[in-house]
């Protein structure tokens, strides 16, 4: 028989995760300046105090030595067919992950057009395509927008050298890597959730007496939140939702492109290892 134990009170770093929460909501509401940050340092340094994170020894550092992978490619064996399942995969997940990201993140600051389409998203795509190529030189995973972003979008960013400034800061804290590891992710978790919070917006303009359209953004939306994965959402929702048109006589609403899209996602779905 399975025995339960009991925990009279939440361990402290989900204290603090929780205290963090509403203290960035109030700050927020407020309209406080840099209210994301102030949150995630007040609960750091309530972390220090507690003695829950430790004080590193040092504060600079210097970067980790490319030279071990820098340039170590094998394109023969990445375009044999042995490898051909693993990068069918990781293209459709870099590729959906991407479009989910950008079109997300311009709903929320406001640049989607009238038909809900980003202008000229073939920029961002072609940006997020040469960092993909970039990335395998220098021995790095694939590379992407990323959803954090919306941090620079709540905090009034809406131009390209807020994107310049981010990356810029990035590469100056590798010279500060013990000291950033001082923030612990119970921190910063309470900011992304606040930001994913707000990012649920454009749920409302979903035409919910329209099944056709609502079931494929709910299974996008439920797939996403309990998969942690978003290719595997938006997988989802791109091949229910021409199926959907289809069953229902309604298939020439659904472009070309969307069929291509959703024959992606059906391969995406083949060569996925559901066996890990």
């Amino acid at each position: 028989m399975r025995q339960w134990h009991w925990e009279p009170c939440p361990p402290p770093p989900t204290l603090l995760a929780i205290g963090g929460f509403f203290l960035t909501v109030a700050l927020v509401l407020r309209r406080v300046t840099f209210a994301l940050l102030v949150g995630i340092l007040a609960v750091t340094g309530a972390s220090m105090l507690l003695g829950l994170t430790a004080v590193p020894h040092q504060v600079f550092s210097l970067p980790a030595s490319l030279s071990p992978i820098l340039g170590q490619l094998d394109i023969a064996g990445a375009l044999s067919w042995k490898s051909l399942p693993v990068v069918v995969l990781i293209f459709i997940m870099a590729f959906l992950d991407t479009i989910g990201t950008l079109m997300g993140l311009s709903a929320r600051a406001g640049l989607l057009d009238a038909q809900g389409n980003l202008p000229q998203i073939e920029r961002p795509m072609l940006a997020d395509a040469l960092a993909n190529l970039v990335a395998p030189w220098l021995g790095t995973t694939t590379t992407g927008a990323y959803i954090e972003s919306a941090a620079g979008i709540e905090a009034g960013g809406r131009t390209g050298f807020v994107a310049l400034v981010v990356a810029a800061l990035f590469l100056l804290a590798l010279c500060f890597t013990p000291m950033l590891t001082l923030v612990p992710a119970y921190a910063y978790g309470p900011a992304l959730v606040l930001i994913g919070a707000e990012m649920l917006g454009p749920v409302a303009k979903i035409n919910f007496r329209d099944q056709t359209e609502w079931i494929p953004a709910f299974l996008t939306i439920a797939l996403i939140s309990f998969t942690f994965n978003i290719g595997i959402g938006m997988t989802a929702g791109l091949i229910s939702y021409p199926l959907l048109k289809l069953f229902t006589a309604r298939g020439r609403e659904v472009s070309p492109a969307l069929w291509v899209l959703a024959a992606l996602s059906l391969v995406f779905y083949l060569v996925y290892p559901w066996h890990k």
